[in-house]
């Protein structure tokens, strides 16, 4: 107990503080393979491109212990591009919906038709398209968009950021805010269990109480003594709070596991789910609206392929192949300790687009539910870790275990013996 608390002297403070685990993002994207016809009112011909793999190095800073036995910390992230264990490059060139523009199209739909016209007319002189094509690189890392200042000056504070755009620029070199978190120094179930992030109890995105609190840890390790139900971890990503379910007990290269993975409720609308009702307005069950974290735009997040949504969303696209072992997540947690083994954490994001009326750019697209791109990060202990882990955590509890049989052998006839030689002496 006391070696998995946050605490200097544990054994896993060093674990918890630098995590040893190499972490992999890896992106996949989906091309838009006939934009022209799908401008006509076509469904989208996807093709899946990469991954496109990213070595991810995780760091906590900041760290402050307060008297009420809890730790504040920043944690931040670096990424570093791995061509050998990539599917293409940096450099390649990408056909996908100009995520701005027809972001912002969706954004003013409900907007006086002349700002709609004055939107239309920036577009022409930009020379802005419903597709882009560009490279992986600048999708991921970001590209000047003059479109970002025109929008600005047409309707102020649409869009509150200015000059460059791309869907991973506060990813990378970045914390996911400020979390605050117990120590277990005086409750070990307690242990990692979020007090606050960035100074908030509960966030303010949805619209109930229960869809906007933040429950459970911050998704590195959770207290000991798991029982086989269910794990909560907030997600700064995803906006949220989520729920994972207990699949099946394993071992992972020799050490027990919990095998924790996403029930089919996780991405539910509010009808097929009624608890997910604060998390609307919603669409098809299988996909969650984020647009109220994320700017006001159009984004929608989901399993990978939209596995585990309504088959609906799949069949108003081509291309898209969904499958557990493809694109379900899960998580394998050694229960006596909390401490995750080996994890896979896969979302897809996602953009609502359509046609509207007065910006002629977006011709006649049908309204779909657009997969952008979908990524996975994904890490294993291994190593001088893994083998320090099955040592103190597996052999050394079973060599103890089998030598306690041993002397509970070599003590019956050394009773029997004294038995005896009291009954002698008397």
């Amino acid at each position: 107990l006391q070696n998995v608390r946050i605490d200097p002297s544990s054994m896993s403070f060093q674990m918890w503080k630098d995590i040893p685990v190499p972490f992999y993002l890896s992106v996949h994207f989906f091309e838009v393979l006939n934009p022209k016809e799908v401008l006509q009112g076509a469904k989208a011909v996807l093709g899946q491109r990469g991954p496109y793999v990213y070595r991810e190095y995780r760091n906590k800073t900041n760290i402050t212990f307060h008297d009420n036995d809890t730790v504040s910390y920043l944690e931040y992230r670096n990424l570093f591009f791995q061509p050998h264990l990539s599917n293409g490059t940096e450099e390649e060139y990408i056909v996908v919906p100009n995520i701005m523009m027809m972001g912002a199209a969706v954004m003013m739909e409900k907007l006086p038709l002349f700002l709609k016209i004055l939107l239309s007319g920036a577009l022409t002189s930009l020379k802005q398209e419903a597709f882009m094509n560009r490279t992986v690189g600048e999708i991921m890392w970001g590209y000047d968009d003059p479109l970002i200042d025109a929008i600005n000056m047409i309707v102020p504070g649409l869009i509150p950021f200015k000059g460059k755009f791309g869907l991973f620029m506060d990813f990378n070199n970045s914390n996911s805010g400020l979390f605050t978190v117990n120590t277990g120094m005086k409750d070990i179930s307690q242990v990692h269990m979020v007090d606050s992030w960035n100074g908030l109890k509960k966030v303010n995105y949805w619209r109930s109480s229960q869809c906007n609190m933040i429950n459970g840890t911050a998704g590195e390790m959770w207290p000991p003594y798991m029982s086989p139900t269910s794990l909560e971890f907030y997600s700064p990503d995803a906006c949220r709070s989520m729920t994972l379910v207990y699949e099946q007990s394993g071992k992972f290269k020799g050490v027990p596991t919990y095998r924790f993975v996403a029930p089919k409720t996780l991405f539910a609308n509010g009808t097929d789910y009624p608890p997910n009702e604060g998390f609307c307005p919603c669409m098809q069950s299988g996909i969650q609206n984020v647009s109220t974290c994320r700017l006001n735009a159009p984004m929608f997040i989901s399993h990978p392929h939209f596995y585990n949504a309504d088959p609906s969303l799949v069949n108003a696209v081509e291309g898209l192949h969904p499958s557990k072992d493809q694109h379900g997540l899960f998580l394998d947690v050694h229960p006596m300790t909390g401490i995750p083994m080996n994890c896979s954490i896969k979302l897809q994001l996602n953009l609502y687009i359509k046609r509207v009326a007065g910006i002629r750019q977006t011709g006649n697209i049908k309204p779909v539910v657009l997969p952008l791109l979908w990524f996975a990060e994904s890490g294993s202990i291994e190593g001088s870790v893994l083998q320090q882990f099955y040592t103190n955590l597996v052999l050394l509890p079973s060599v103890l275990d089998y030598l306690q049989y041993i002397f509970l052998g070599l003590s019956v006839p050394l009773i029997i013996s004294a038995a005896v030689l009291v009954a002698m002496s008397q």
